[in-house]
Order: structure tokens, then sequence, then C-alpha cells
């Protein structure tokens, strides 16, 4: 008979006691703008630490309703969200009569917004990509992860590897965040996980920092584990039930991003499964004039800019 392991436990607790929390909650209005409104504040820091105190993780939930093991759970209303708009990225990844969708991911961080003051060539060369791959029926979604440096309140939340305690334990999207009760939020993997999953092919340009890639797309890689999950059956902490759903369970679906294939603008070219950039090609395939490939014309274009 197999024994299923006792999740690990016993790290110091993170708790903090109100004063600490007061002290930590009201640190982002030190500017003396704020000293009129401070009885204000602490009011609102009350709320805050009520909150965090009786852990609100998602103040605002529905009932999970049928396709769930538990109908009466109550689900966070951002998640629910989140889940509805990769729904509507996977039908527009799968109309045969819609465009070639590319994803470009600019990986720095550097901006011209902020320190150090100038524009990255990672963003160059995506500009430059962009441009060559702008033809007919190709549609370019650019993201720009410099934004997590340069934009208000703009953060993508590390990964807590649920994985691999047990892949029951991870949901799609990522169940983990917003976490309202401790202050975890503007999230921006929300918005992110619909592009890559109408895309049928994605470029990444990153530079290489101290022998890693950049940190913001480091981020992004790990929260994507996600699209691998997926389970419905579970609440949160539940590490032990977790554990037996995963020994008594035969290997679930494959991943979920990209793995139909498609005909690319409807004019009979067929798409692989996953799409390699360089396999991108404009209309008029499978008819004896096939136009030059972007990935070669992106590469003369990169050669000419050196």
């Amino acid at each position: 008979m197999t024994r299923t392991p006792d999740p690990r436990k016993g790290m110091p607790s993170p708790q903090l006691t109100q004063a600490e929390f007061r002290d930590r909650y009201l640190s982002a209005f030190t500017d003396p703008a704020f000293e009129p409104l401070a009885a204000e504040l602490e009011k609102i820091a009350a709320v805050a630490w009520d909150g965090y105190a009786n852990y609100r993780k998602a103040p605002r939930t529905r009932k999970a309703g049928p396709g769930y093991a538990d109908p009466d759970y109550d689900l966070s209303v951002d998640w629910i969200a989140a889940k509805a708009a990769i729904a509507d990225a996977q039908a527009r990844h799968e109309d045969r009569n819609g465009p070639c969708r590319i994803l470009l991911i600019n990986a720095s961080s550097r901006s011209e917004h902020t320190c150090p003051g100038e524009m990255s060539k990672s963003y160059r060369l995506a500009e430059i990509s962009r441009e060559v791959l702008a033809i007919e029926e190709v549609t370019v979604e650019l993201l720009d992860l410099s934004r997590l440096a340069s934009e208000y309140g703009r953060q993508i939340h590390p990964c807590k590897a649920c994985f691999s305690t047990s892949p029951a334990l991870c949901h799609w999207p990522c169940s983990c965040y917003p976490n309202h009760a401790l202050g975890q939020v503007h999230d921006w993997m929300n918005d992110i996980y619909p592009l890559w999953v109408e895309a049928h092919g994605v470029m990444i340009i990153t530079p290489v920092n101290w022998y890693q890639v950049s940190s913001p797309l480091k981020l992004m890689m790990d929260r994507l584990v996600c699209a691998d999950g997926g389970n419905q059956g579970r609440q949160e902490g539940q590490g032990d039930r977790a554990g037996r759903l995963e020994l008594s369970q035969a290997p679930g679906r494959p991943g979920v991003l990209g793995d139909r294939p498609r005909r690319c603008g409807g004019r009979g070219e067929r798409a692989p499964q996953r799409l390699g950039l360089a396999e991108v090609h404009g209309p008029g395939a499978g008819r004896g004039k096939r136009r030059a490939r972007p990935l070669y014309r992106l590469l003369a274009a990169l050669r000419d800019q050196s």
C-alpha cells in the first residue's frame, strides 16, 4: 500500500502584529501631501488590518456552480474573469478564418522612462521584429515586460511552486493571485495568459543578465507552469488531499498552449501544432508562390542594423 507523504511544515510564521502591519501599510503614504488625511488613512489601515487578520484573500466571490467538484465553493470573481478571458483567447486561437497571431516579447526591464534613462537594445530589436513580421494576415502583439519597472502598480508576483508539491494543487489560470489579504494585487499574469493562449507563434527577445534570462522573463516563465494545471477538485491549503489525488489518478491532459492545429488566414495554409517562427509564412503557400519567411527577413534586417 502506497503511503501519501505528509506535507512538510515548520517554517517560522510570517504573521505581523497589528502595529507592524499598520506601520508597513502606511509606509506607502509617506509623502507629506498625505498628512492632512492622516485620520482617514488610520481608518483605512484598520479596515486593511481586518482583511489581513481574517485572511480575506478573495473578498468578492460567487458559487462555483456546475462543472466543479464542489459546486458550492466560493470562487473568486477575479479568477472567474481570468478563466473567461482565457476561453475567449482559445476561441481566437482556433478560429480558422482569423489571422496568424504572433506574440513578440521584450524581456528587458530597461527603459528611458526610468533609470538608466535609455531604451534597451532588446526593445529596439523587438520593434524591428514587429516591422518585419507585419505581413498580410499576420497579427503581431508586443508584450513589453519593461513596464514592470516603469509603470505604477504593474507587477508579476512570484510562482509559489504549488506544482512541486502536487500538480493537483495547480489551477489554470493561477489561483494564488490576487491575494487581497496580503496586498498581492495588480498581478499582470491574468492579462498575459490570454496573449499566450491566442498566439500561434511566440518570439522572446531577452538580454542575458548575470548568466541568466532577465528577472521579468523568469517571473513570467515560472507563472506559466499553471497552463499544465486545470485541477478543479481542491481547495486552498489541502496539500495532503492533493497528494492523494496525484497518487491515485493517471497522468492528466497535455498542456493547453498551442496544442491544436489550425489553418492560418483561411486560405489553406496548414500551421503546425506548435508553430515555430521560421515556419510562419504569408499567403500563397500551397500555390507555388511562398513569400520569404519572416525569420530570414528578420535576420537580414538585424544584420543591416549591426
